[in-house]
């Protein structure tokens, strides 16, 4: 399969594939990608997950989590732009892949975000679980610059572990495969939310040696979540970065707000925090890509309450980017 060859919601596709697009935005094929274009794709992969499985179930999910019309649009009550329209969004479906067989499947999630960020398009992938950052971002990069782009990560987990079980490839080490593989670089690292008992000191210390700035829990509740946005931005912005690159796991609200997840941490950030911050992002930052992982929604029933979240995190950073959009135009 080339990245040509991918069309969006085929009906041969797995049963936990998405059927329809995001909030409704036109429906497209790769090819008619153009500079400025935001594509959302899903990437429907929870085989490198250690704890709860589901996360496959997760682009429908939030493609699903809205209650108002399928229609593509989507004007902000607040901002007063609507972001589908103005940037413009298209939807290319969930990337083809082989249930079980990680690699395979990591590259052809790298092929087919390669294949937009080579249109000029802005990726947004939604996930499947963190494991899909390593070839989502690393496609952005091999296309803008390997070591050039920034990369601004929500998470309740570092998500540097040397290995999980012996394998290279999971949830827990895509960005330190980012790192080892030279897509960005410890010193364009920032990590907002952490907290918890892993990982371990050997890893923290691995960390620090590498240059990424880690914001955890506790410094938040010290110093306001405001300021270590304003320091995030800052550092994003640093070392001349061309683009950066956002990556939310829903784990870094806490699971009070957001359940449905495969491995919760009680003790994060609120839905209001998450939703204002990433608007702030897309309006501050040149953002070239960015992915939404973890969603695992079997563990969210009865009311959807994080596939709604979630919907409603990429319709904020959407707003954000339009809102730079406007400024700049």
């Amino acid at each position: 399969m080339t990245a040509s060859d991918h069309a969006p919601f085929a009906r041969d596709r797995a049963p936990y594939h998405a059927h329809a697009p995001f909030a409704g935005v036109p429906a497209a094929r790769i090819d008619v990608l153009r500079p400025g274009m935001v594509a959302i794709l899903g990437a429907p992969f929870d085989w490198g997950t250690t704890h709860r499985p589901g996360a496959r179930f997760g682009p429908k999910a939030i493609r699903e989590g809205d209650y108002l019309e399928m229609d593509g649009a989507r004007p902000h009550l607040t901002a007063g732009v609507d972001p589908l329209h103005a940037l413009p969004v298209v939807d290319i479906g969930d990337a083809q892949l082989a249930p079980g067989y990680i690699e395979l499947s990591l590259d052809r999630i790298e092929q087919l975000v390669r294949g937009v960020a080579e249109a000029g398009a802005i990726p947004v992938v939604l996930g499947g679980d963190h494991t899909v950052t390593y070839p989502s971002a690393k496609a952005v990069a091999d296309v803008i610059g390997a070591g050039e782009i920034a990369l601004i990560h929500f998470d309740a987990h570092a998500d540097t572990g040397e290995s999980h079980y012996g394998q290279l490839y999971g949830h827990g080490t895509p960005m330190r495969r980012l790192i080892e593989s030279g897509a960005v670089p410890g010193r364009r690292f920032v990590q907002i939310g952490l907290r918890g008992y892993w990982p371990p000191p050997d890893t923290v210390e691995w960390m620090r040696a590498q240059g990424m700035r880690s914001y955890f829990m506790a410094d938040i509740t010290r110093r306001g979540l405001s300021a270590v946005v304003d320091e995030a931005v800052q550092a994003a912005l640093g070392h001349g970065a061309r683009g950066v690159y956002v990556s939310v796991d829903i784990d870094v609200v806490d699971p009070g707000m957001a359940p449905g997840t495969g491995t919760p941490e009680p003790g994060g950030l609120s839905a209001r925090e998450l939703l204002d911050t990433v608007q702030r992002l897309g309006r501050e930052l040149d953002v070239v890509g960015a992915d939404l992982v973890e969603v695992a929604p079997h563990y969210d029933q009865p009311a959807d309450i994080t596939a709604r979240l979630a919907n409603r995190v990429v319709l904020e950073l959407l707003t954000g980017m339009a809102l730079r959009r406007a400024d700049s135009g």
